[in-house]
């Protein structure tokens, strides 16, 4: 499908990884977003066609995870 894959922090502290489709979004509830990709094929057809795999391999590749660590303390 298409949507959001996102890692959230959740109010207990534990972090967990949330889809959403269309415009939700874990924002407007309690969990922290920490790190999203947008897996809605405008995001990649361009460059990736109809691999989104090929794309997900790519965006591990941009993730600053010293921000993403920051933002789950």
């Amino acid at each position: 499908g298409s949507g959001w894959t996102w890692l959230v922090k959740k109010a207990d502290g534990s972090v967990a990884i949330v889809n959403t489709s269309n415009a939700e979004t874990p924002l407007t509830g309690e969990d922290k977003p920490v790190l999203t990709v947008d897996v809605w094929e405008h995001a990649y057809y361009i460059d990736y066609r109809n691999s989104r795999p090929n794309y997900l391999e790519a965006f591990w590749n941009l993730v600053n995870w010293d921000f993403v660590n920051e933002n789950l303390a």
